[in-house]
């Protein structure tokens, strides 16, 4: 299988980690897929990475802002109705699945946490990442200086065509800095919110790595909902 790297995280032998690709096939159970195919897509990248796949911590993704702490009634089969994830058990994968939308992936190295989450438009217009680091110093006492944070291929600002409603919506969120306009149309750059509410939330820059890929651009390497709408579901992982 291919995978996807972090540079920021591949330092850390105690750590696995990628993101998917099409190559890994479709991860995503509500994708008019078929059930039995996608648990064996699972089992497939669980053999390939060297996890327990009913150990896997999946969402049920709404496009909110709710983070949610993995407990014992977190696992596969049952997966939370949240939008990030945040954990320090041990041999407990945390999965993100996307088609456009960014996969981030986090870590505390000194208080060996980790986290993932979902940013879409309406990710980052609530600020996910702001609400996950909170998790990390609320539940865990960690340092924002000390995590890292690595987001994976998503849609480009190119690409990411909205329209005037949304466009206003960003003005309300003082978030226009993130459009720019062309021959009367509205693009939206996702990644340059998240970075900066990482910034503005206490993540160092050295401790930012977004990755500069296109999903929607190399739609023959990764999912796009916007190509395909039913499509499947590419994977931001990670697990201590």
């Amino acid at each position: 299988m291919k995978f996807y790297q972090s540079k920021l995280l591949n330092k850390y032998a105690n750590l696995t980690h990628t993101f998917t690709c099409k190559q890994s096939k479709n991860l995503a159970f509500h994708v008019n897929d078929i059930y039995s195919h996608v648990v064996q897509n699972h089992k497939e990248l669980a053999q390939e990475l060297g996890y327990d796949y009913k150990r896997l911590v999946h969402m049920n993704q709404i496009h909110s802002n709710i983070v949610k702490r993995v407990t014992t009634n977190d696992n596969f089969f049952h997966p939370p109705t949240c939008d990030a994830l945040i954990t320090n058990r041990k041999n407990t994968p945390l999965m993100v699945m996307v088609a456009d939308c960014s996969a981030i992936l986090f870590f505390d190295p000194k208080q060996q946490v980790i986290s993932v989450a979902h940013a879409g438009r309406a990710g980052a217009f609530s600020n996910i990442t702001s609400c996950v680091i909170e998790r990390f110093v609320q539940d865990f006492a960690s340092n924002p200086n000390d995590i890292l944070v690595s987001i994976g291929p998503a849609i480009c600002q190119n690409c990411y065509e909205v329209n005037e409603t949304i466009y206003n919506e960003a003005k309300e969120l003082h978030l226009e800095y993130a459009i720019k306009k062309s021959n009367e149309k509205y693009f939206l750059d996702i990644r340059q919110i998240l970075y900066n509410q990482l910034h503005v939330i206490g993540i160092e820059e050295q401790n930012i790595e977004i990755s500069d890929i296109c999903n929607h651009c190399q739609s023959d390497i990764f999912y796009s909902y916007r190509n395909e709408k039913n499509g499947g579901r590419y994977a931001g992982l990670i697990s201590l």
